[in-house]
């Protein structure tokens, strides 16, 4: 009679436990990377859920990002991230009794006094009258201020950017609306303060993009890659949902600036609304993002919000960018 039993070569035996061993490590392996892929930080324009606030101006400061943008008129707000998507809203760093307080600029002078610049747009006079419109600069010795003012710089002009060369040279950037159209100038400045010599105009609408809904460019923010100046600037109405973000580049600071010809770089598509009035800094992953608004609507109008998407230059040195609204992003 035959015993009962079929025999088992002991290697196989081994063999068994050693398979079920490398299973479990491999599912263990799968389930890791699944979890790491679902918790992979995204963010979602708009990033400040509201509408209304525009023209951001964003600085970083010993590891937390100030973000400065237009709201009630009244003076600024300012908002704290410590990663571009997450953002508090914090008291109004300054006030002006003129109102119309437009597309704020805040300079952080980190290779002189320390100091933050805030350089405003506000009416020429107080209510009830307007009188045009003027660009001024405060003080303070940090980004949440109080910003102490120090008078107006430059009359009949709006959207101050202060830019700060290699060789410790001031140049402010800023938008002449005089003669009915919008046209960008920059003015040497002896210090944050005080100016040098006279303006000169760099850019002015030229494109059709530019006339498209109103003859403006506007907004500039300057960027300097491996010795090449460029000026990025706003063009058309920027109540429009043309609005949109093109740049120029020069050998110097002060021009003569050429526009790029695949202009503009952020522009209306089905999903995203006049793109403009930006800022660029640099982000937690160490890559460049471009802060902006959009508009809510294809209207006529101010509603507006706070975005972000990625910045980069590409092997050419050409500026690319991309736009996105309500979908899931890789977040900075």
């Amino acid at each position: 009679m035959k015993p009962y039993f079929k025999f088992v070569p002991f290697r196989n035996i081994v063999c068994i436990p050693l398979l079920a061993i490398v299973l479990f490590l491999s599912i263990t392996e799968i389930n890791l990377f699944s979890q790491q892929t679902n918790n992979k930080k995204t963010y979602r324009n708009p990033v400040i859920d509201r509408i209304g606030p525009a023209d951001p101006d964003v600085i970083k400061y010993e590891g937390k990002y100030y973000l400065y943008p237009t709201t009630d008129g009244r003076g600024y707000d300012v908002f704290v991230s410590d990663d571009l998507v997450h953002w508090e809203q914090k008291p109004k760093p300054f006030t002006h009794r003129n109102g119309g307080a437009w597309a704020p600029d805040v300079f952080y002078n980190k290779q002189g006094d320390g100091k933050f610049y805030l350089y405003y747009t506000v009416n020429a006079k107080p209510p009830p009258e307007r009188g045009g419109k003027v660009i001024g600069v405060a003080v303070a010795t940090h980004p949440l201020g109080p910003f102490i003012d120090k008078g107006f710089l430059i009359n009949d002009s709006i959207d101050a950017h202060l830019f700060q060369d290699d060789d410790g040279s001031f140049y402010l950037y800023y938008s002449d609306i005089t003669g009915g159209f919008n046209k960008i100038k920059v003015q040497p400045m002896a210090s944050p303060l005080e100016k040098k010599g006279d303006a000169t105009e760099v850019i002015r609408p030229t494109e059709e993009w530019e006339k498209k809904s109103g003859r403006v460019t506007e907004g500039p923010f300057m960027l300097k890659r491996n010795g090449i100046y460029y000026l990025m600037y706003s063009g058309t109405g920027a109540d429009s949902p043309n609005y949109g973000i093109g740049y120029a580049t020069s050998k110097s600071p002060t021009g003569p600036f050429e526009k790029y010809s695949g202009n503009p770089i952020a522009h209306r598509t089905e999903k995203v609304f006049g793109p403009g009035h930006h800022s660029v800094i640099d982000g937690p992953d160490g890559r460049l993002w471009m802060v902006y608004h959009q508009k809510a609507s294809t209207n006529i109008g101010w509603d507006r919000f706070i975005a972000i998407d990625p910045l980069w230059f590409d092997e050419q040195g050409i500026i690319n960018v991309k736009t996105t609204r309500g979908t899931d992003e890789p977040a900075p």
